[in-house]
């Protein structure tokens, strides 16, 4: 058989005579060895090796392993999200730093299937949640799924990655009496935001970075543009009631002290970039430990669909897309259940009356 590097070995037997042959040869200028088993399938596996370098048909990683570590592939990863404008690098960063302390720097030919199983035991015993979890894949299967369409790719194949299932979507919602009792305790600077989050169903992070040029009191309305959106779409959302007073409000004492804050949320002049620390403050206070601020998001469309707004039009003022989130958001109470049930002891007693009285009257003639 030709040598096609004079440092090849080509095909040789194990040196203690067990029947066991190998490869030992060059790719690209690069070793390569492996262990094949009997002396025919080591020769036939040799061959394929030379033709496809010889036909430009491999590239030296597939079988080297010198590129596509995990390293490299979170690098590439992240770069898109840049790239792309993606609003939530930081947290797919934060996901791929979990993923680096199992996974630590192995090449993406270690990372197999049982290996993934293995990662999802180990973060299952840290007390992760299924969706947490599935987050963390979805990252992981993103980085091979970039790095196999790469010029020459990075991966030869990407392995099946598992999706848990998950059955924690959170049934949190405020009803009137506990927004107002909770407004009530937040410092004045929180208070803004939290209405318009419980009136509208925006995201806190759209809200905290409203700026007074996108709302027109003589329209009533915000404008959001395309890049403040978590699905890049521009939303239109009219101003009424109390919401309407409270920005207005917040107009007037920024035209008499702050004229050059652009921000409609601010304190002091300045952005507020988080009202976490305020909120949790303010729910142990009165009593709803473990409320969360984006439960105003769900409580928000949960009321749009209640007084009678379409559903697609809610999810217009939301920023939906997907339907399949908008019903996670679109939650029922014990309430709900209950006046279902009025309803339809209600249409039982009124609406089938007339039929009942005319079947026993069919009857008793």
């Amino acid at each position: 058989m030709a040598r096609q590097n004079s440092k090849d070995k080509g095909v040789k037997e194990n040196p203690i005579g067990s029947g066991i042959w190998w490869i030992d040869c060059y790719v690209s200028g690069k070793r390569f060895r492996k262990r094949v088993g009997a002396k025919t399938a080591a020769k036939v596996f040799y061959q394929k090796v030379k033709t496809e370098e010889r036909e430009r048909r491999l590239f030296p990683e597939k079988y080297t392993n010198k590129r596509g570590t995990f390293s490299e592939l979170a690098g590439d990863v992240i770069n898109d999200y840049k790239v792309n404008g993606k609003k939530s690098h930081k947290r797919a960063q934060e996901n791929i730093e979990t993923l680096q302390e199992f996974f630590g720097n192995c090449h993406a030919s270690d990372i197999t299937t049982d290996k993934i199983q293995g990662y999802i035991i180990y973060r299952k015993n840290k007390g992760l949640s299924n969706g947490t979890i599935n987050r963390e894949l979805k990252i992981l299967h993103r980085m091979f799924s970039l790095a196999s369409k790469r010029t020459p790719p990075k991966v030869t194949s990407i392995p099946y990655i598992p999706h848990l299932e998950e059955n924690n979507a959170r049934t949190g919602f405020f009803d009137h009496n506990d927004f107002l009792v909770l407004k009530a305790v937040l410092p004045d600077y929180a208070k803004l935001p939290v209405t318009i989050a419980y009136y509208t169903g925006m995201r806190i992070g759209e809200i905290l970075n409203l700026k007074w040029n996108q709302v027109d009191f003589t329209e009533g309305k915000i404008v959001l543009s395309p890049i403040q959106t978590k699905n890049k779409t521009s939303r239109t959302i009219y101003l009424y009631g109390e919401l309407y007073d409270i920005i207005f409000k917040a107009w007037e004492v920024r035209q008499w002290h702050y004229q050059d804050c652009p921000w409609v949320c601010q304190k002091d002049g300045k952005q507020i970039k988080s009202i976490r620390s305020a909120w949790d403050k303010a729910v142990k206070k009165v009593g709803l430990t473990g409320m969360l601020i984006h439960d105003l998001r769900r409580t928000a469309i949960r009321n749009m669909v209640r007084s009678g707004i379409s559903e697609n039009v809610a999810m217009m003022i939301s920023g939906h897309k997907t339907r399949s989130v908008f019903d996670r958001y679109n939650i029922c109470s014990e309430l709900d259940l209950k006046n279902a049930a009025l309803k339809m002891n209600t249409f039982f007693r009124t609406d089938t009356k007339t039929d009942t009285s005319n079947f026993v009257n069919d009857v008793s003639h």
